[in-house]
């Protein structure tokens, strides 16, 4: 363990022992050098790593200060802990709120994706112009699906490193995630069927839902370990449930990363009974702290979970490149991808070929990870000051979301329409229910640079808030 590490976790040791209390003032830099014996260098690294794990804060000119305890949501007790949808009509109200985050002019605390200037182009347009040059007629072809056979055998390389066997012939790139869990759900779906979904989910659950005309069975999350499995269980039990789709890794909205129990818990309780998981794992590699957290794929002894992921949040998005790791299910992708989109594009899936050759794309995880951690953190820090006590946010390790919880009563989407006129997107919670259980709840999104732009903006936020809890319901 590197030094600065063992000064990482000594302090980390500290605080969770309440040697240190929220808000006491740590050693400065050069009394810490002295206490530990360490270079300047090492203990600077120490309290920026301990920072952007949100352990610590630094206040200019004043030094650095343990962080406010983390504060989880708790299920409120009214919220059903299953919910059932005979049909689903959401994207209407999705399309809106996504547009509206797309305007240059808007703050965008709405937007579902990372800045992109925390991506590489440089090093990608290098990648893509290498590939470009040496493109052959037959490119095209060779790359249809399952997609290019580079591509692929990085991917189920790096799934090896994380102790988990899939053969390259197992994976089918995809245009972007989306269509991954779109072709997984409708490989092993009729029109009809019932689809048990996480409550709030992702919003691309319910519009695939609403395209392919499933049922859908949502069950509660709890915000820090996820999923119900206790209801789950009932649920297969009572309804002939064909698939689920869920996000066990950073979830979105609420942030969540189940325990490694209740993953292989519920790998066990789906293997059963033969239904299928189509594990959105697209914030996998976006995790804070020491150890990156395992897919349910993990635990799939019997080829049920296919695990869809890609590149469009953590590397680029434009390229649009995404993947499943389909197993049985695999050649069934390939054919329904080949009768829609036909295939995912050479150009894009050769070039990330090539740049995942040169061994940067670690070093660049490494960089957005930290970076995304210390945005978090200044986002956290600035929210809690400046919204009124009553609003609470759940704490989450990984991810650019934080889940915020308007007092019971309260109308988040009013908000939104408020927010929007002062340029400031939120994303409402009924953007993330088919029904309105997470009506005074919205999705905010901390992957931006903080600046004094990003301040104001919560400040007029607070100032709805606060306008809104001293008018009559």
């Amino acid at each position: 363990m590197a030094k600065y590490q063992q000064l990482v976790q000594q302090i980390r040791e500290q605080i969770e022992a309440e040697a240190w209390q929220p808000g006491e003032k740590l050693p400065s830099l050069r009394q810490q050098v002295e206490l530990s014996g360490m270079s300047l260098m090492t203990v600077m690294h120490a309290y920026q790593v301990l920072e952007s794990q949100g352990w610590i804060v630094s206040r200019p000119q004043s030094g650095y200060f343990v962080a406010p305890r983390a504060e989880y949501l708790s299920q409120p007790a009214s919220h059903q802990p299953v919910q059932l949808a005979e049909s689903v009509d959401i994207n209407g109200f999705i399309f809106e709120v996504l547009q509206a985050a797309r305007d240059p002019q808007v703050i965008p605390f709405g937007s579902a994706f990372p800045d992109p200037e925390l991506f590489p182009m440089r090093q990608l347009m290098r990648s893509l112009s290498n590939v470009s040059h040496h493109l052959k007629p037959s490119d095209a072809l060779n790359n249809l699906p399952p997609g290019n056979e580079t591509l692929r055998k990085t991917l189920a390389q790096r799934y090896a490193q994380q102790g988990i066997t899939v053969s390259p012939d197992e994976i089918v790139i995809t245009n972007g995630a989306m269509e991954a869990l779109n072709l997984s759900l409708q490989a092993v779906t009729e029109p009809g069927d019932w689809v048990v979904i996480e409550n709030p989910a992702f919003y691309g659950a319910l519009q695939a839902i609403e395209r392919l005309k499933l049922k859908a069975v949502a069950i509660a999350t709890d915000p820090q370990h996820g999923i119900d499995l206790d209801q789950l269980e009932q649920a297969l039990n009572r309804w002939p449930i064909k698939a689920c789709w869920l996000m066990s890794n950073q979830q979105n909205p609420v942030g969540f990363t189940m325990p490694d129990a209740n993953k292989q818990r519920l790998a066990a309780l789906l293997a059963a009974r033969n239904v299928a998981l189509i594990e959105d794992d697209v914030y996998a590699e976006l995790w804070f702290g020491g150890k990156r957290p395992l897919p349910v794929k993990a635990w799939d002894q019997h080829d049920n979970v296919m695990h869809c992921s890609s590149f469009s949040k953590n590397l680029v998005a434009g390229f649009r490149v995404g993947w499943v790791a389909a197993g049985r299910h695999a050649q069934r992708i390939q054919r329904l991808q080949l009768m829609s989109t036909l295939s995912t594009s050479a150009p894009m899936q050769l070039a990330l070929a090539n740049y995942l050759g040169t061994r940067s794309y670690d070093s660049h995880l490494r960089r957005i990870r930290q970076v995304m951690a210390q945005r978090k953190n200044h986002a956290r820090q600035a929210l809690r000051r400046l919204l009124p006590p009553q609003v609470k946010i759940n704490d989450s390790q990984g991810g650019y979301f934080l889940w915020i919880e308007l007092p019971a009563g309260q109308d988040a989407t009013r908000l939104y329409r408020r927010a929007l006129e002062h340029h400031i997107s939120i994303a409402p919670g009924s953007m993330f229910s088919s029904g309105n259980q997470y009506i005074n709840y919205f999705r905010f999104n901390t992957a931006w640079p903080w600046d004094a732009a990003q301040e104001a903006a919560v400040a007029i936020l607070a100032e709805l808030i606060s306008e809104q809890l001293s008018q009559p319901h």
